[in-house]
């Protein structure tokens, strides 16, 4: 279904491609508006003042309103089925999940079974033949064929508890001839919402050949080719989701590898959105001695501006630290619609109000039909990616303003960083880490993938050094492809998300196990130390140093600092430690070298434990362990690694040409490990 951009919040909306470019590289702007625009610029975002640059901009096509396409749905083409012959009949597996109003089951000729608040009806040129309940998640198999030249449909269940089935012969309808293309959960006019359904094992025989199709348990690049020869064709059209457990699956295996035929099912959705094909409207070629960073093409119109962000990676070291842009945290949490029946919203934010006027969904929405949005792409507007963010939750910046905070003080105050961002570290891991002292995180790296942090962990295994200057970080996995970023969410998640079955916690993109990284032996505990205790967005604590950090292995790092407590004061929630906050647990992986150098306590009572932790001790032990606690670890390959346990805590770093307490800690911190 077609809609155009509602530009009633945003008047600018867009995306690059690439959105991680290398100097050299030429990179474009795909651009809708709602106004006309009266210029562009590129800027740079991580300097301690933002800067225009020189850079040449080229015109391509003119900027204007542009449409997306909303709602999944399969395909095969009139071109492919001629080679069958006269189509005979049409058989699949499908699985009904949420549906409201008027929606197509499939459409072929002048047959079309419909679906309307629960009832299945067959009609022939817009004549019902038919009607009858169809039951909501429950496998059947739908079969609808010529019989002996009349018009017969046949629909089996395989639910062994509640039998269904309909069999129907029309005698006086006759099976009608048609040259067209076959539609699976979408009208002929694609004028309806889409169908919220699962499907596999379509099958279309011919009075010549017959066709028969298996959805592969990884995502494809290409159309799906039937197992007839030749092959023909089938679209899976604006990205559905692959590797979904199908009728065979019957619990033995959580393993797609293993029973690949448990999970040949995909899951088409009313509100699935895949990548964006609108024409560039500007393009720019980076120039080779481009310096690494966060950079936007600004785009003026009247009344305003709007920033569309992109980052120049670095390909050749620089500098002694690696600054890791968590790119995958932001795309998990672009254009997040927030419902404003389940979240209280604290501050209004334009791409927030854009994201929910377009019926947009991040990784942390669900869809219509109650299950999660599990898949993305960067080919998309991130209306939410900004340096003026707030996020309505908390009225505060959250990921990349608070990021730029950081590297905005780290450049005034001298501090030399290379910049790369997850997507480009994915794709060059563990090569990238060469030359390189210590990588630097954001304030929250919360999701990344199995080879990043494979990357990062022999990174320091091998004498090098991790800055982990945020809070819930390292904590879940993501598989990218090409312009796609995939989460699966498992039960552990489910704090103001949705989660998934434990059944379809693969990922279809490599088809491993999703889901937290603690899971796969890897991740927060037994890298950087702590992992998430507590999540809140009503205010922020201060951090007070312990008896340990006064030692002289560790006492170095708060050199200048006179004060016990630091931190009372920031731009998320109004202190070093809030949002959400780490701390250590031996039972779950805490290695006994991790040192606790600070904690953070007195959290108010709206701020939640994490549900996957669990204390012996029962609740008055957990009501103990309300805090947040920033620790060291030396390793014994004389790497370091440094966990600041807070998103909060680059918040806290003070303003350009100021100073306070957590922002001498993390100078004295990167200057230590960039000398080493």
């Amino acid at each position: 279904m077609k809609r155009d951009v509602n530009h009633s919040a945003l008047a600018v909306a867009g995306y690059t491609t690439p959105w991680t470019v290398h100097p050299g590289e030429l990179v474009s702007l795909h651009l809708s508006v709602g106004k006309p625009v009266r210029g562009v610029e590129i800027q740079r975002l991580d300097l301690p003042v933002p800067a225009a640059t020189d850079w040449r901009i080229e015109p391509e096509a003119l900027p204007a309103q542009r449409a997306f396409d909303q709602g999944s749905f399969l395909r095969i083409e009139a071109s492919e089925l001629a080679q069958l012959g006269r189509i005979q009949g049409i058989s699949f597996e499908l699985f009904l999940t949420r549906n409201r109003g008027r929606r197509t089951i499939t459409e072929i000729g002048a047959l079309k079974l419909t679906l309307e608040d629960g009832t299945g009806s067959l009609e022939r040129d817009g004549v019902a033949l038919h009607s009858a309940r169809f039951p909501e998640r429950s496998w059947l198999t739908i079969c609808l064929a010529e019989a002996d030249g009349c018009i017969a449909l046949n629909v089996r269940g395989h639910d062994t508890l509640s039998p269904y089935e309909v069999s129907e012969r029309f005698e006086d309808w006759a099976w009608p001839r048609w040259q067209g293309d076959v539609l699976l959960g979408t009208d002929r006019a694609l004028s309806q919402q889409t169908l919220n359904a699962k499907f596999a094992a379509v099958s279309i025989r011919g009075d010549i050949a017959s066709a028969d199709w298996t959805f592969p348990t990884l995502l494809p690049s290409a159309p799906i080719p039937s197992s007839s020869c030749p092959p023909l064709l089938l679209q899976a059209v604006n990205q559905p989701t692959f590797c979904m457990t199908s009728r065979r699956w019957d619990g033995s295996s959580f393993e797609p590898r293993l029973v690949p035929s448990h999970y040949d099912a995909i899951h088409c959705h009313d509100d699935d959105a895949g990548p964006l094909d609108w024409p560039p409207s500007y393009t720019a070629t980076i120039p080779r001695d481009a310096a690494s960073g966060v950079y936007a093409f600004d785009v003026a119109y009247e009344g305003g501006s709007e920033q569309i962000v992109f980052f120049v990676s670095c390909t050749i070291p620089e500098a002694r630290l690696l600054f890791v842009v968590p790119t995958a945290t932001y795309l998990a949490y672009a254009d997040e619609f927030l419902p404003e029946h389940l979240y209280e919203w604290k501050c209004e934010d334009r791409g927030q109000r854009f994201a929910v006027d377009n019926n947009l969904r991040s990784l942390y929405d669900y869809h219509s039909d109650l299950s999660g949005v599990s898949i993305t792409s960067y080919r998309k507007p991130k209306a939410t990616l900004r340096d003026d963010y707030r996020y309505p939750l908390c009225g505060c910046p959250h990921n990349l303003p608070v990021d730029l905070r950081l590297l905005r003080f780290c450049r005034h105050n001298g501090i030399a960083l290379d910049v790369i961002t997850d997507h480009d570290f994915h794709a060059r891991a563990p090569d990238c880490l060469s030359g390189y002292a210590a990588v630097v995180t954001g304030s929250h790296p919360e999701y990344m993938s199995v080879e990043i942090e494979a990357a990062i962990r022999a990174f320091v295994a091998d004498g090098g050094s991790l800055a982990y200057l945020g809070g819930n970080g390292f904590a879940g996995v993501v598989a990218f492809k090409d312009d796609f970023m995939e989460l699966r969410r498992s039960p552990l998640e489910a704090v103001r998300t949705w989660d998934g079955p434990v059944s379809e916690q693969s990922l279809s993109i490599t088809n491993q196990p999703g889901g937290p990284l603690r899971a796969r032996g890897r991740g927060e505990f037994s890298l950087t130390g702590g992992a998430i205790s507590l999540m809140g967005f009503s205010c922020a604590t201060p951090f007070t140093r312990t008896p340990e950090s006064y030692e002289a292995e560790h006492a170095w790092l708060f050199e200048g600092v006179e004060a016990a407590t630091f931190g009372e004061t920031g731009t998320v929630l109004g202190g070093a430690a809030g949002y959400e906050v780490d701390a250590t647990d031996l039972h779950l992986g805490t290695s006994p070298d991790v040192k606790v150098i600070a904690r953070a306590s007195g959290f108010p009572d709206d701020f939640v434990h994490d549900p996957s932790r669990w204390y012996v001790g029962g609740e008055a032990e957990a009501s103990g362990r309300r805090c947040a606690e920033m620790t060291v670890r030396h390793l014994a390959s004389g790497g370091l690694i440094f966990s600041a346990s807070s998103v909060a805590w680059c918040g806290a770093l003070p303003d350009t040409g100021a100073m306070n307490d957590v922002g001498r800690i993390t100078l004295t911190l990167l200057r230590r490990l960039a000398d080493a």
